[in-house]
């Protein structure tokens, strides 16, 4: 076998990726938990082999809600 062939057969192809900044919010049902909108929208990504970087605030009433469950600051206050 030619040395080119060898060589190309023990590289790792790596795949071209590209990302996509999401800014904005999902609004939900005011029973779904933050837990379960969590594991759904992350099972979607895994799903189709794509990865997320990133975090998750709760805003109700157009609050932020603190992680004691209190009300945090206005989301138009930045």
């Amino acid at each position: 076998m030619p040395i080119m062939f060898i060589l190309f057969q023990k590289l790792k192809v790596i795949d071209l990726r590209k990302e996509f900044e999401i800014q904005g919010c999902v609004e939900v049902a005011a029973d779904l938990s933050q837990e379960v909108f969590w594991n759904k929208f992350i099972g979607f990504i895994e799903a189709n082999d794509w990865t997320f970087g990133g975090g998750i605030n709760e805003i109700v009433d157009g609050f932020y809600i603190n992680s004691d469950g209190t009300k945090g600051r206005y989301v138009l206050n930045e």
